[in-house]
């Protein structure tokens, strides 16, 4: 049986947490992943870099209450990049 293969985008740890804390809450910002994901602020602003890249996540740069304020959105590419990979893992699982 062949398996289906990982999207190796977000096979990586902290790739896939983001996407995943994404799924849950559609909208968050730089701060709040860094607090879930507990990256690094640079390491995280690389992996966002890249989903945004890929077309599955907005980063909106922006102002709140006069400080620089960096929204995130997932996009409807994300949500189905993210569906794939679950349904991949769950033919691993499956076997």
């Amino acid at each position: 049986m062949k398996f289906k293969s990982l999207n190796p985008l977000l096979h990586s740890p902290l790739r896939l947490a983001i996407m995943s804390y994404m799924i849950a809450n559609r909208k968050s910002d730089f701060k709040e992943l860094k607090e879930a994901t507990e990256a690094t602020s640079g390491n995280l602003s690389v992996q966002l870099q890249k989903l945004s890249d890929a077309g599955y996540i907005d980063i909106i740069k922006g102002y709140k209450n006069n400080y620089q304020h960096t929204g995130v959105e997932i996009k409807p590419a994300g949500v189905d990049a993210f569906e794939e990979y679950v349904q991949a893992l769950k033919g691993y699982i499956d076997q």
